[in-house]
């Protein structure tokens, strides 16, 4: 690394939280809304019943239609997974688009373990990446009778949902945007959700689900494992701390910080979806997670992280290969701030991401010309 990156890169470290602080609705932004969909029909044949899913809307929608965007969020993330993106100037300008910003299946705002009155907690059916997205299909379709989108922008997890997307509705946009994706789960990355799950279910407070307090020690260890681990790199911390027993103080802040922003059982839930997801098992690939990949139609751009412990970005780097046309990006090249990359948390990734994102979105809609 250049000195004067890493220099700038030590500044940003030590101005910047592990993980972004606990979004909340200020008067200023777009009023929250539910949409239910009645039973939501998983493709395990279960159901989640009287399913609602959560989103808020910026910029108004066209009388064609036409300027659309989907935003879907990271593994307990919500709406405002993006918001460093969202606004006048950036790449998901509501000047230009209607962007919807949706939560996952999970998440605590949508319907979820955690708010479920028929099927708390436990009883919560498993459901799939792609359940997902269905749900979002018919809030676009069904709620805002919208049949086709400028573009499906996600990270992470939402990166995941974005590639799924293209798969299972190819027609339905001209773009994906997926920020340090993965199009099929790699055994690394099951052993962190797996070892993130065993932190939570070990704690005695846990109660096999049926709580009645947060399992705080399962929740703390459980962020220690993929908020301080797997979401940063050791050059971050190198850069952070001068000497290596630094780190502990600053991990016990984060845990108080960080514990109560999530629900363990929603963590539990999305992190089985997120093990067990393979664009290849769509319906009509047989397994086959090339196949499925090539018959993306959108135009597709790949942004990954340097040294991603999450997702490793040899995941998405080999697999983007197959899909037809694939723009693939290293988010802020000379920076090594792994999947926190796609965070916000860094002045040059969020500065990278908003340029490269409205540049490719440029591109895709004639410099706007085609939202007309």
């Amino acid at each position: 690394m250049k000195r004067i990156t890493h220099f700038a890169a030590i500044l940003s470290l030590l101005a910047c939280p592990a993980i972004p602080p606990a979004f909340a609705h200020t008067p200023q932004q777009p009023a929250h809304q539910l949409y239910n969909e009645g039973d939501l029909k998983l493709e395990s044949g279960e159901a989640i019943k009287d399913f609602s899913i959560s989103y808020v809307t910026h910029g108004t929608l066209n009388a064609k239609k036409s300027n659309a965007i989907l935003m879907v969020t990271a593994i307990s993330g919500n709406h405002h997974r993006l918001d460093f993106m969202i606004g006048p100037g950036k790449a998901l300008d509501p000047d230009k688009y209607f962007i919807v910003c949706t939560d996952a299946i999970g998440n605590g705002l949508t319907t979820s373990p955690s708010n479920s009155k028929a099927q708390p907690r436990m009883q919560f059916p498993k459901f799939a990446i792609r359940d997902m997205v269905e749900s979002q299909y018919r809030l676009m379709k069904e709620k805002l009778g919208i049949d086709h989108v400028v573009a499906v922008v996600g990270p992470s997890m939402g990166g995941m949902q974005a590639l799924q997307w293209g798969v299972s509705h190819p027609d339905f946009m001209d773009a994906l945007v997926a920020m340090v994706p993965l199009a099929k789960t790699p055994a690394w990355s099951v052993a962190v959700m797996e070892a993130s799950r065993k932190a939570i279910m070990n704690d005695p407070a846990w109660k096999e689900g049926n709580y009645e307090a947060p399992p705080e020690k399962g929740l703390k260890l459980f962020r220690d494992i993929v908020a301080l681990l797997a979401a940063r790199t050791p050059d971050m911390y190198a850069a952070q701390f001068k000497s290596g027993p630094d780190v502990l103080p600053w991990m016990a802040e984060q845990e108080t910080a960080l514990w109560k922003l999530f629900d363990a059982n929603d963590w539990i839930y999305q992190s089985w979806a997120y093990d067990r997801h393979d664009v290849g098992t769509t319906a009509g690939f047989g397994g086959d997670t090339a196949k499925a990949l090539a018959s993306i139609k959108a135009k597709t751009l790949i942004l990954t992280g340097t040294k991603d412990l999450l997702n490793p970005e040899f995941e998405p780097n080999q697999m983007a290969k197959d899909i037809p046309g694939v723009t693939i990006k290293t988010i802020s090249p000379g920076t090594v701030t792994g999947h926190a990359s796609a965070g916000g948390f860094f002045p040059a990734d969020v500065e990278f991401l908003n340029r490269e994102t409205g540049v490719f979105l440029d591109g895709v809609t004639d410099g706007g010309k085609k939202l007309n």
